[in-house]
Formats: structure tokens, sequence, C-alpha cells
């Protein structure tokens, strides 16, 4: 009703909004795009949710996105025209979790070394990460044929995501992102791990009487954090851009923030978020096109939703 409100103010009916978009979703192109959106939000949500398990707030999702994509470029656009597609992508995998994690084990080391608190360094690293990218496209990397915006070179088929269908959006990353999700969810619940961190997350004073190497447990969940941000760098560069470009995350990092703080950092109802935001975000393009409303009533719209659940938890007496 709020957001139907601000339609309104701006001169759009809200009735019309509301089934534009539900329009939209309803189409199988537009439906594939939600999927291939939502497993990019479902890694960046990931890596929020992991470094909170041990008390961390990483506020660095799109920074290690960025250099995900970036380490994963810098591979692939040696490699794509080298060597066998599939070895290609597996070896830009690897690098682009290997980039991440490195790029939030800067953090880490701030807050473990000299105190640093993690939720600034994390953010200010975004703004790093994007010069460097910049920097890069902007001579080393930049496209000699390419026109207008600068840009990398585009990947060669043979080294991008297969598609699930000819002609379809839908990519293998969906599968990377739900086997990072298997994979955190078995982490945090049946591994000793995965209960060390919630415990220096719960009372780290206490985890170090018990002997917990806590020091040793923060530098791997944020870690793994970035490793999996970047693994999401990875699934936008090689299944959607095929190549670096200007403003090419769009704000995922900040978007799978919200997923994981809307799921309470539980990596299956991280996925719930992550589809829910996909949709919204697809949704909100068509509010763009259709609509004529600013880009901006995207946001308006996501932290409504961000609201609404938190005064639900509130009414029922749970807390964040």
């Amino acid at each position: 009703m709020i957001f139907g409100a601000f339609a309104a103010v701006k001169g759009v009916d809200p009735l019309a909004m509301y089934t534009d978009m539900l329009a939209s979703l309803a189409n199988p192109d537009q439906a594939q795009t939600v999927l291939v959106r939502a497993a990019v939000l479902l890694l960046a949500g990931l890596a929020v949710a992991v470094p909170a398990r041990a008390g961390l707030l990483n506020v660095g999702g799109e920074g290690q996105i960025v250099i995900g994509a970036v380490a994963a470029a810098g591979v692939g656009l040696v490699a794509d025209q080298r060597l066998p597609g599939v070895l290609t992508l597996v070896l830009m995998i690897v690098a682009a979790m290997a980039a991440g994690a490195a790029w939030a084990g800067i953090a880490a080391g701030l807050r473990l070394t000299v105190n640093v608190n993690e939720a600034i360094s994390t953010l200010l690293l975004n703004f790093v990460a994007i010069d460097i990218m910049l920097g890069l496209i902007y001579d080393p990397w930049k496209d000699a044929s390419g026109f207008g915006q600068p840009s990398s070179r585009p990947l060669e088929e043979t080294a991008r995501l297969p598609l699930f269908t000819a002609g379809g959006t839908a990519n293998a990353g969906i599968l990377l992102a739900l086997l990072a999700l298997a994979g955190v969810w078995f982490a945090l619940r049946r591994t000793a791990w995965g209960f060390r961190l919630r415990v220096v997350g719960g009372n780290p004073e206490a985890a170090r009487r018990a002997g917990m190497r806590v020091g040793w447990l923060l530098l791997s969940a944020m870690l793994a954090g970035g490793a999996l941000a970047g693994l999401a760098g990875l699934v936008h560069f090689a299944g959607t851009e095929f190549k670096l470009r200007p403003g090419m995350t769009t704000g995922f990092g900040y978007v799978g923030f919200l997923a994981s703080w809307l799921a309470l950092h539980r990596p299956l109802r991280v996925g719930l978020a992550a589809l829910l935001l996909a949709a919204i975000a697809m949704g909100g393009d068509s509010l763009q096109i259709d609509s004529g409303l600013p880009a901006a009533s995207l946001n308006v719209l996501m932290a409504l939703v961000l609201l609404a659940v938190l005064g639900i938890r509130r009414n029922t007496g749970r807390t964040p």
C-alpha cells in the first residue's frame, strides 16, 4: 500500500503498476532472468551469512564480487583462446574464489592485527575494488575494437557458463549457487567448524577460555565469505556479462547483504530471500520501462520490504 501511494504521487496507477510487475514475472524469459539474478544474490547473501555466524559484519560483498569478476576475467581472457573451455572455466572459478577470499582477508587481517572494524574496512574496500576494475578496463584491458563505454573484450563462448536451453538465459551458475548453498548449510550445521563459529559469534571470550582459536575462526569465516562473493562475481561475469564494464554489478553485494539480514543469516532462508529480491528487481525493471518510474523507485520498494519484515518480527517477539 505504501509503495502504491508512492507510485500514485508520481502519477502512476498502482493497480496497473502491480499488474505489469506480475505479468513480467509470468514471462518464461523473464523468469529465467530472475533465477540467474537470484543465483548471484544467493552467493552474495551467503558471503554475508557465513561471517555473521562468527559475529562479523561483511559489508564488502560488492567489492569482493568485483574482484572475483576481475580475477575471472584476468584468467579467462588469457586462457579462453589457448585452453579448452571447461579447463578455462575451472581456472576462472578457482581464481575468482581465491581473489574474493584474499580481498576479504585484508579486512580480516586489519581486524585481527590493529582492531579495525570490519564493517568499515570492507565498505571502503568496495570502492578500491571498483577503481581497480575501472583502471584495468580504461587502459590495459580495454577492448580496442569496442565503441562507446570502455570495457574488456568479450569472453569466448567456449569459456562461458553453459546454458540450460538454447536461446535461454538460465545457466550453470544456478547449479553453482545451489551447490554453494548446500555446502554452506552443511558446514554451518553439521561440522565442528560451524559449531565453533556460532560459539565465537555468541561469546568470543567464552570461546577463548574454551581453548578455541578465535583469531583463526574469524579469519576463516571472512575468507569463506569472500570466496562465496568471488564466486558470485564469476557467475555474473561468465554467465551474464561476458566482459568487464563500469557498473556491471549493479549493487549485487548490497542487495545480497539485505537478503542475508532478511533471512537472519540462515542459509536456506537466504536462498528464499535472494529469490524474492531477484523477483522484485525484475519487476522493478518493468516499472521503469512500462510505468516510467525512476530507477530509485526499486530501492524504495526493497527498503519497504525490509521494514515490513522487521516490523513483523518485532510484533511477533522475534529479534534479528
